[in-house]
């Protein structure tokens, strides 16, 4: 009976911890100091050094400090609705904060 070998894959550069990173890129000739590197830079590095071009990160239009003022200002809606015995209110300004924290998180 035939013995099938599984090929092994190499999981994605960004799923890798800085350990691994540094075990890739110390195989590579092209790189050099790898133990002063952290996780970003031997990213870019190895992507460099492969080939592969790295996308371009989209910009959030607000920074996190904008949407925090959002979030605080509909915090205090929030408990003026719930002062104000009106539930169906509470309950839109609760999700809407909690989408911009959402959003806060990814903005980070």
């Amino acid at each position: 009976m035939g013995v099938k070998k599984k090929e092994v894959k190499e999981k994605p550069l960004e799923k890798m911890t800085a350990k691994e990173l540094r075990e890739v890129g110390k195989q590579l000739p092209e790189i050099t100091g790898v133990y002063g590197m952290n996780k970003a830079e031997l990213i870019s590095a190895i992507k460099k050094a492969r080939g592969i071009e790295e996308g371009v990160e989209k910009k959030t239009d607000t920074s996190v400090r904008e949407i925090k003022k959002k979030i605080k200002a509909l915090k205090a809606e929030r408990e003026i609705a719930i002062n104000n015995k009106d539930e169906k209110m509470a309950k839109i300004y609760r999700r809407r904060i909690s989408r911009l924290k959402k959003k806060t998180r990814r903005a980070a």
